[in-house]
Formats: C-alpha cells, structure tokens, sequence
C-alpha cells in the first residue's frame, strides 16, 4: 500500500516545463543553429495563383549565402527575440486581448449564464451530440472556405459551453480547435491550401475531390471520437481533467446557471454577439477584412452589450481590463513563439532546411516516398506556419521531385496538405499559440492531451498516403 501512495506522489512531482521555458529552449537552440546551419536562400518569382500575386520559390534555384552577409544570433539577440517577436506578432496579440476583454464583459453580463441555461433545458441529457455537430460545423468551414481567424470569436462561447454542460475547458477548447484545424487539414476545396498547391503543381484544381472528401470523414470521425471519449471520462470523474485546477476566463458552472433569469436585456446582448459574428464573418470571408476590422467590432459589440446591461462607463473599463489580465501569459507565449521565426529569418536558414530535407527526399525507397513526403513537410510547417506559404515554397520543389520519385503530383499535393495542417495544432510557431491564448487553455496542457492524438492522426493520414498511392489517386 506504502508502495502505491509513494509511486502516486512521485508521479505527481513529474511536472512538465512550463510553456514559456519550453520555447525558450528552443529559440535558444534555433540560435545557435543560426551559426551553425549554412544560410542560403532560392530565387523567387511572382506568379498568378487563381487571381492572386504570389512570391513563389523556383526549383534548382537554391544558392549559399556567406555569413557575413545575415545576422545570426548572438547571446543577447536571444533575449531581444522577445521584443521582436511581440513586435512582429503585434496584431495577433492585439487580437487575443480584444477577445479574451471583450467577451469578459460579456460573460459578467449574464447574458451567457441565461442562454446556456436555455440552452440546456431544451437539450436536456442529448448534450453529447453538441460535440461531433460543432465539430461538424467547425469542420466543414475549414474543409470548404478555409475559414481559421473567422472562428477565432467563438472560443469563449464554446469553451463556456461545455464547462457549464459539465465538461472541462479542454473539452470545449478541443471541440473547436480539431473541428477548424483537422477540417483545414483534410480540405475539400479550401482555397489556401488545395487551391494553392494543385495550381503550383500543374494538378487540375479541386480534382481529387471524392477522396479528399473521403480523408474528411475519416479524420473527423477519429477527432471527434476521441473528444467524446475524453469528456464523458472528465465529467464522470472531473479530477482527470488534463486542466485540472487550473483556472480559466471563460469558466462557470451549473450552480451558476441556476443564479439568472432569462430577461430581455440577456435576448439583446445575445443577438448582439450573433450579430457582431455574422458580420464579421461576412466581412472576412466577402470584404477582405482582417484583424483591424475584428477587433474593432468586438470593441461595438462589448460596448453596446454594456450599455444594455445598464453599466456605467468606469465599470466597463475595470471589466475589460479583467477580461485582458487573464490572457496576459498568452500574448506573451505568442510574441516568444515569432521570435524563432525572427531569428531564422534574420540568419536565412530557412530555405536552407528545406533543401536539405528535399535532398533527402531524393534517395528515399518508392514504396516509402509518400510517406516521407508527408514527414518533411510537417517538419518545414515548423519553419513557415502558413499554409499559403508553405506551398509557395515547397510545391514547385515537391512537384518535380515526385514525379523522379514514381509519386503522382496529386499525392505529393496531399502530403503537403497534410502535414501543414496537422502540426498547426502542434508546433509553437503555429496557430496553436494563438488560440490557447484566445481559449485561455495553457499550451503545455494541450501538448500533453493532443499528443496521443496526433500520432493517431499520423498513422491515419499514412494509411491514407498508402490508399492514395496504391489506387493511383
């Protein structure tokens, strides 16, 4: 028994490295590869990609560059990245604490409390369907219209949700992030990624379609299964809850509910946000809009809501403020996120990895050259977290190189589509980051729960390479 109770308290003392160390390690170890990886860079030229310019790398164009000529990191450059980081991310960080402000204010209206309470007493025991249709919805606006940014609102919605229904914040955090990220990922039509990499490839664009609609189904299925699972254990037993202990924003609990009166000033604040969200995705996906633009109407819809609530002035400057002291740790795990891109940048490594790896590629078995494709470019999307990016620069390199490799260009065009989409929810550099922040979920935490997940996901995306090979897809 003695045995048992100190093997429990010795597993309890193996605690992670907190978010921040953990990229700090490896802005560290980025530094001083910045001396150590030779800089180099490609020709670039600017094409038309379905209507728009785009600085797209030309294949055997790689050149070194000496030295001298770049800025490679030195011991106090390492704690500037910092600096330049949060510079370099300013809008991205401006964008967590509009929302994490805002919807504070909205959440200490009651307006949230009420509706969920209504919510529930027409959903009654059927909550658990709520998980695989909002991933569904969530999905499907990835998969199509290559919709992220626009869902970035709904964070605070979705991860209060299932807090109230007696989930945990992972749960409804999760419910949203694999609904957007893995709908992004196995993409039917989005125009970022798929659009992008058929047309720099020389593949007929959106052909493919009933396979990749086929790489959705399976996907989500797995994401969503694993969802479900997990939050029936949390909420059965609340103590195994990845985020256990740990406060959030966004959080309030049944006990909460019972407290408010549905009223008409709740049914205003409510069509307030659902206002304030229609038109922000319209003005996304239909204006062009970006970030300016949505903090801007989170600003209106906060305001308006306070001014229905029948705040004063001076208690809806303290209420933002609180909302914006919550997400502090999160702008700043962003800022130090962009600095590992700062400092690849400033010692132009970048497009020499990417070489390197390219060249592994060529002398890799047929039978596994799919396989390795997918692989290399989850690592590059460590190095350039765009996903329009990404295929400018790897695709007209992939392309050919397939076609040496016995790998159909549609297949090298899902590799790459794969493995930009997956470790988005998994490198620093990535979104991951930014939505932790915007959930209020801490990153550390999330690699502990995603990790079993992502190698799932992994073997899954594989077998359907092999599929894609096999059938000559």
């Amino acid at each position: 028994m003695k045995k048992t109770e100190n093997a429990v308290k010795a597993k309890k003392k193996i605690n992670m490295p907190d978010t921040w160390l953990i990229v700090f390690i490896i802005i560290v170890v980025m530094a001083l590869l910045s001396w150590v990886i030779p800089s180099g860079s490609f020709d670039y030229e600017t094409i038309d990609v379905n209507g728009t310019s785009r600085n797209v790398a030309i294949a055997g164009t790689y050149h070194q560059i000496d030295k001298s000529e770049v800025t490679p990191t030195g011991f106090l450059g390492i704690f500037a990245a910092l600096y330049q980081g949060c510079v370099s991310a300013a809008d991205i960080i401006f964008v967590i604490l509009t929302c994490a402000a805002t919807f504070g204010v909205m959440v200490k209206t009651g307006a949230f409390h009420a509706g969920i309470g209504k919510v529930m007493q027409k959903v009654g025991n059927r909550d658990l369907i709520l998980i695989p249709v909002l991933m569904l919805i969530f999905g499907l606006g990835g998969s199509v219209f290559g919709m992220l940014s626009e869902f970035y609102g709904f964070y605070p919605l979705i991860v209060g949700l299932m807090i109230a229904l007696g989930y945990d914040a992972m749960t409804g955090f999760a419910v949203l992030a694999l609904g957007e990220y893995i709908g992004f990922m196995a993409a039917t039509l989005n125009p970022y990624t798929v659009a992008i990499a058929q047309s720099i490839s020389g593949v007929p664009l959106y052909s493919g379609l009933t396979f990749h609609v086929i790489c959705f189904v399976v996907l989500m299925t797995i994401s969503a299964a694993y969802v479900i699972r997990y939050g029936l254990r949390v909420r059965k037993q609340p103590e195994l809850s990845v985020v256990y202990g740990d406060s959030c924003t966004h959080s309030f609990d049944r006990s909460q509910l019972d407290q408010y009166t549905f009223n008409w000033r709740h049914g205003l604040i409510l069509i307030d946000v659902l206002v304030t969200l229609v038109v922000l995705m319209v003005g996304l996906i239909k204006l062009g809009w970006g970030y300016k633009e949505l903090c801007g109407l989170f600003i209106i819809m906060s305001a308006v809501a306070a001014l229905i609530a029948g705040w004063t002035p001076n208690k809806y400057c303290a209420e933002l403020l609180v909302g914006a002291k919550g997400v502090l740790w999160g702008c700043i795990l962003t800022g130090l996120a962009k600095g590992i891109v700062v400092i690849m940048d400033s010692a132009k490594i970048m497009d020499t990895i990417i070489y390197a790896l390219s060249n592994l590629l060529q002398n890799a078995p047929s039978a596994i050259s799919a396989q390795l494709m997918l692989i290399v470019q989850t690592i590059i999307n460590f190095f350039i977290p765009s996903g329009s990016g990404q295929a400018a620069v790897t695709m007209p390199i992939m392309a050919p190189l397939a076609d040496a490799l016995g790998v159909s260009r549609q297949v090298a065009c899902l590799a790459y589509q794969f493995g930009d989409g997956l470790s988005n929810l998994l490198w620093p550099t990535a979104g991951i980051v930014i939505i932790c922040g915007l959930g209020d979920v801490r990153y550390d935490r999330w690699l502990k729960w995603f990790g079993k997940l992502f190698l799932i996901l992994l073997v899954a995306q594989m077998i359907l390479i092999e599929i894609a090979v096999l059938t000559g897809f």
